[in-house]
């Protein structure tokens, strides 16, 4: 087991001596795997390529976040060394670029993996060289395990899948009581979990409101039959639950040319105007709800300062990416998240002490959270990010409305 995993069997000032001594002892800055007293290295992947590869700019994004943090002096006299790798939003390319990060450039940590499916397959390896994956890019509940996994901790889109899930629910039995519901669902672990919290929320009821769903992959051309088949059902409410762009796309333009017109519901994940809304055709997607953590850029909030804050940036750091695009307003907050840990890791930004940083966070606020939301985090809850609004798309716009909710 690696050293620090076993800080539980140390007590007191001696532990600390036995495994921070020299680093405390001496003035100089901590310097350890991927850190030295000039930089800190980091490693992350992204699908650059392949099916998701619109999810890519929030990684473009985070490169362009640490430039400017970068230019300013870097975080406590050390510069942000960023090495960014495509794995096309395939496990097993994602395995490959992490081991060559890991074993090869000796990056301190892994940060901001993107997908349930790629972070799973790197999971284990990591926590076996005691490497953290911190602010993986998903919002499954299982991220949320620091007794069995205390290296991995997820920085969600939104609060837990399952949860988002319910909520939908919610609001479609409020408003038609008697309503039966499709579900498309991407058929992977974000998917099945979307589906796990709607039968749990129906409990018997569940075969009575379902009324059908049906998985899709993510390297599928096209979900059309799916859509076909989900439409014959005629029921009154449809759920679309990926978190990948295309399929999303192709739901809801399917749904709407065949003349079906159910109750709407769109995974918070696919909610990027730009690569999604707009293919599908603007009008298509009036009215569809989602929930939303973060701010989106619009007529009605770009003279928001915290909104024109992120345009400035992006205007200087990343021009050739839409600043409306979801996936960038995700890229910027999760390396503001990443820089504030860093901040508060000081001249130890040792893999032992960033993590522990990590699962202390308390009411750390970021300009593209929507207001009432911060961030917060302890040893034994790994959920940094957990409350939302519904959501409605309205003349070309997301319109957050009612309260704030929260999912537990």
């Amino acid at each position: 087991m690696n050293q620090w995993l076993r800080m539980g069997a140390l007590s007191g000032a001696a532990g600390l001596a036995v495994l921070f001594g020299s680093a405390f002892a001496s003035a100089e800055k901590f310097t350890g795997p991927g850190v030295t007293d000039k930089e800190i290295r980091i490693g992350n992947t992204m699908p650059y390529s392949g099916p998701a590869s619109a999810l890519g700019n929030t990684g473009k994004v985070i490169s362009a976040y640490f430039k400017m943090i970068n230019d300013a002096g870097g975080v406590n006299g050390r510069k942000i060394d960023l090495r960014s790798m495509d794995d096309g939003f395939s496990p097993p390319k994602t395995v490959e670029q992490t081991r060559k990060l890991v074993e090869d450039d000796q990056v301190a940590f892994m940060f901001a993996t993107m997908g349930t499916a790629p972070s799973s397959a790197i999971q284990r390896y990591l926590s076996g060289k005691g490497v953290p994956l911190i602010f993986l890019i998903s919002s499954a509940g299982k991220w949320n395990d620091p007794k069995n996994f205390p290296l991995t901790m997820a920085f969600p889109w939104q609060p837990p899948y399952s949860t988002e899930g319910r909520i939908y629910l919610d609001y479609m039995r409020k408003n038609d009581p008697k309503a039966r519901v499709a579900v498309l669902y991407q058929n992977d672990d974000s998917g099945k979990e979307y589906i796990r919290g709607l039968r749990e929320a129906l409990g018997a009821d569940a075969d009575k409101v379902i009324a059908a769903a049906m998985p899709f992959e993510v390297t599928e051309p096209t979900v059309d039959s799916q859509v076909l088949a989900l439409a014959a059902t005629k029921a009154e409410a449809f759920m679309i639950l990926g978190v990948t762009p295309r399929a999303c796309s192709q739901a809801i333009r399917k749904a709407w040319e065949i003349g079906w017109r159910p109750m709407r519901f769109l995974a918070s994940s696919c909610i990027n105007p730009d690569q999604i809304l707009k293919p599908a055709g603007l009008d298509k997607a009036e009215g569809i709800i989602t929930m939303l953590s973060f701010r989106t850029v619009s007529a009605d909030t770009q003279n928001d300062s915290k909104v024109s804050g992120y345009l400035d940036f992006m205007k200087k750091y990343a021009p050739g990416i839409d600043p409306t695009d979801f996936y960038a307003v995700y890229g910027y907050t999760v390396a503001g998240a990443m820089t504030e840990v860093l901040k508060a890791a000081g001249d130890n930004p040792s893999r032992e002490n960033v993590m522990k940083q990590a699962a202390t966070m308390k009411g750390v606020a970021l300009p593209m959270l929507l207001d009432g939301i911060t961030l917060n985090t302890t040893p034994d809850d790994y959920r940094p990010l957990r409350s939302g609004y519904l959501a409605r798309f309205t003349g070309g716009q997301w319109k957050p409305f009612g309260s704030l909710l929260s999912g537990q």
